[in-house]
C-alpha cells in the first residue's frame, strides 16, 4: 500500500497562512522603533495631551467627539504598566510618560485595518486571492503606516467604519436568525467611528447609497412586465453556468446571489434601527465620561461650540501650511509634514603622517516623517476608479439598450450581473466618503481621503486579481507588474514613512512633486 505525503492545494490553508503573514507584515512596520522621535509628532500634541487628560481629570475643549482620545487614554493607562518601551521618557503631555504608552494601540489598531479591508473583500466576492490582495495594498500604504504610528484619530475611524461594513456584509450572509447580530454589531461600529470624527460618518452614507439604489431597481423591476421578469431570471441562471463563456474579464461571478438579492430581505424598518437608533445610542453614551469630566457645558452646548469651530476656521496656506483642496487628494499633490530634523555632524579632525587634517564637511543627515501615500499605489488606484466608473457607465448603458426579445449574455440586465453590484458597491462608497469634502470650506489635509482610499484600493486589487485570474497571459504579465511596482515604490520611500536617516540627496530623489515639501 503506497501511502502519499505530497499535501494538495486543497490541504494547505494557503489562505489563512497569507492572512497571517499579512498581520505580521503589518504589525512589524508599525511597532518597529515605534518610540523613535522622544517627542510629540504632529497633531499628538492635542491627541496626546487630551488622553492623558482624561487621566489626570483635567477639563479641556475638544473640537471632536471623545472617543478616539478615551482609546488613547486607554494606551497610556495600559502602556505605562508595560515595561517594554519605557527607555524614552517625556512630560510633553504633562505627565511623565513614554512614546511607546500613547502610541502602541495606534500601531495594534492599524496592524489591523488590512486584516479588516481583507474581510469586506472577501465578503464580496468570496474570493481569497482578491481579499489578500486588497489588504496587501493597504498594508503598504505610506500614510496608512505613518497615520498608525503617532497618537493620531485616523486609524480609529477607518477600523470603526469598515467594521461596520464588514459586519453588515457578513449579515447578509447569514441566515435571518442570526442576522440581527451583526447588523447591530454593524450599527456599533458606525456609531463608534461617528464618535471619533464625524466624517466617520461617510462609510454609513455608503451603505445607505448603495441600499436606496437596490430599492430603486426592486421598484422598476417590479413594473417591468412578468414575461421580461422571467427572462431576466433565466438570464442570470445562465450567467452563474460555468459552460457560458467567454465572459468580460471583469464578470466572472463567483457566487450566484447578488447584492441585490441579498439586500431584498433588508426593509427600513430594519435600518431605521440598526442603521438609525443604534448608531445615535452609541454617540449619545460615549459623550457620558467627556461631560462629567467637562460639566461646565452640556451636550448640545458643546455640539454648537464644536460646531462654530469648524465653521470659523479658515482655509488655504495661511491658516495652515498644509491644506490642500479635496480635488488634490486622489493624485497626492499636497502631502504633509509630520516631523522634520536637520543634523549636522562634523567630522572630527584626521591625520596624515602625523600631520593634522583640517575637518571636512559638516554630515547633513534628515529625519523626516511625510505623511503621503504609496505614490505608485494612490495614482494607480486614482486610474482604478476612473476605469469602474466607466465600466459602470457602458454596462448601464447596455442595459437600457437591450431590446425587449434578445438578451445576450454579454449585456445582463442590471440585477442579474454579480460583478457589476461588487464593483457599484466600491464606486459608492468611494463617492460617499470623497464628495462630500466638495462642500466643506475650511482648512482639509490629506489624511480626511482615507476612507475614500480604502475604496479605491480595493477597486485597483479587484482589476489586479481580474487580470492575475485571467486566461490572457498579457494580463496576468500587467497584474503581477502592478503589484511588483507598488511593492518597489513602498520600499523605496519607506524612509519618510519611518522616519530613517537620509542624506539631502536621498530625501531629495523622494520629492518628486515641488509641492511635496
Amino acid at each position: 500500500m503506497t501511502i502519499t505525503t505530497k499535501l494538495s492545494r486543497q490541504s494547505v490553508p494557503w489562505f489563512w497562512m497569507g492572512m497571517v503573514l499579512l498581520f505580521l507584515l503589518s504589525a512589524s512596520l508599525r511597532f518597529w522603533g515605534l518610540s523613535r522621535f522622544n517627542s510629540l509628532v504632529f497633531d499628538e500634541v492635542y491627541f496626546a495631551k487630551y488622553g492623558n487628560n482624561y487621566l489626570t481629570h483635567t477639563p479641556f475643549f475638544d473640537a471632536h467627539p471623545p472617543l478616539g482620545k478615551y482609546l488613547i487614554a486607554f494606551g497610556i493607562w495600559l502602556g505605562s504598566h508595560i515595561p517594554a518601551g519605557q527607555e524614552s521618557l517625556n512630560r510633553l503631555t504633562g505627565s511623565q510618560l513614554s512614546t511607546f504608552s500613547y502610541r502602541w494601540l495606534n500601531a495594534l489598531t492599524g496592524s489591523l485595518i488590512p486584516l479588516v479591508v481583507a474581510g469586506i473583500a472577501y465578503q464580496l466576492s468570496h474570493r481569497r486571492s482578491y481579499a489578500l490582495i486588497a489588504g496587501l495594498f493597504v498594508a503598504v500604504d505610506g500614510l496608512f503606516l505613518v497615520e498608525s504610528r503617532y497618537a493620531l484619530l485616523s486609524v480609529y475611524i477607518l477600523i470603526f467604519g469598515l467594521l461596520g461594513q464588514w459586519f453588515f456584509l457578513i449579515a447578509l450572509d447569514k441566515p435571518a436568525q442570526q442576522r440581527r447580530m451583526w447588523l447591530a454589531l454593524s450599527g456599533i461600529g458606525f456609531g463608534a467611528s461617528i464618535s471619533v470624527k464625524w466624517y466617520g460618518l461617510g462609510f454609513l452614507l455608503g451603505l445607505i447609497l448603495v441600499w436606496m439604489l437596490v430599492q430603486g431597481v426592486q421598484f422598476l423591476q417590479s413594473k417591468q412586465p412578468k414575461a421580461t421578469r422571467a427572462r431576466e431570471m433565466t438570464t442570470n441562471a445562465n450567467s452563474s453556468s460555468p459552460e457560458n463563456t467567454p465572459v468580460p474579464i471583469w464578470e466572472n461571478p463567483a457566487r450566484t446571489q447578488t447584492l441585490l438579492q441579498k439586500l431584498a430581505p433588508i426593509k427600513w424598518q430594519h435600518l431605521l434601527i440598526y442603521w438609525g437608533v443604534i448608531p445615535i445610542g452609541v454617540y449619545c453614551l460615549l459623550w457620558i465620561p467627556h461631560l462629567l469630566l467637562n460639566p461646565k457645558a452640556g451636550f448640545w452646548e458643546l455640539h454648537r461650540q464644536i460646531l462654530s469651530y469648524h465653521q470659523h476656521l479658515g482655509s488655504g496656506p495661511q491658516e495652515h501650511p498644509y491644506c490642500s483642496l479635496w480635488y488634490t487628494w486622489p493624485l497626492m499633490i499636497r502631502p504633509m509634514g509630520y516631523y522634520f530634523q536637520q543634523v549636522d555632524e562634523t567630522p572630527p579632525p584626521a591625520t596624515h603622517f602625523l600631520l593634522p587634517i583640517p575637518s571636512g564637511q559638516p554630515k547633513v543627515t534628515y529625519y523626516d516623517v511625510h505623511g503621503m501615500g504609496n505614490p505608485i499605489l494612490w495614482w494607480l488606484s486614482a486610474i482604478a476608479i476612473v476605469l469602474l466608473l466607466t465600466m459602470l457607465a457602458l454596462r448601464i448603458r447596455a442595459w437600457g439598450t437591450i431590446p425587449g426579445a434578445k438578451v445576450h449574455q454579454s449585456q445582463i440586465p442590471i440585477g442579474a450581473a454579480v460583478e457589476f453590484w461588487i464593483v457599484l458597491y466600491l464606486v459608492l462608497n468611494y463617492a460617499a466618503n470623497y464628495l462630500p469634502w466638495m462642500m466643506v470650506s475650511r482648512c482639509s489635509f490629506l489624511y480626511y481621503y482615507m476612507g475614500a482610499s480604502v475604496f479605491a484600493f480595493l477597486g485597483l486589487a479587484w482589476l489586479v486579481d481580474q487580470c492575475l485570474r485571467s486566461y490572457d497571459p498579457f494580463l496576468r504579465v500587467v497584474g503581477a507588474t502592478l503589484v511588483f511596482l507598488i511593492l518597489v515604490a513602498f520600499v523605496f520611500w519607506l524612509p519618510v514613512f519611518l522616519g530613517l536617516p537620509l542624506s539631502p540627496q536621498e530625501f531629495q530623489s523622494r520629492m518628486w512633486l515641488r509641492s511635496w515639501i
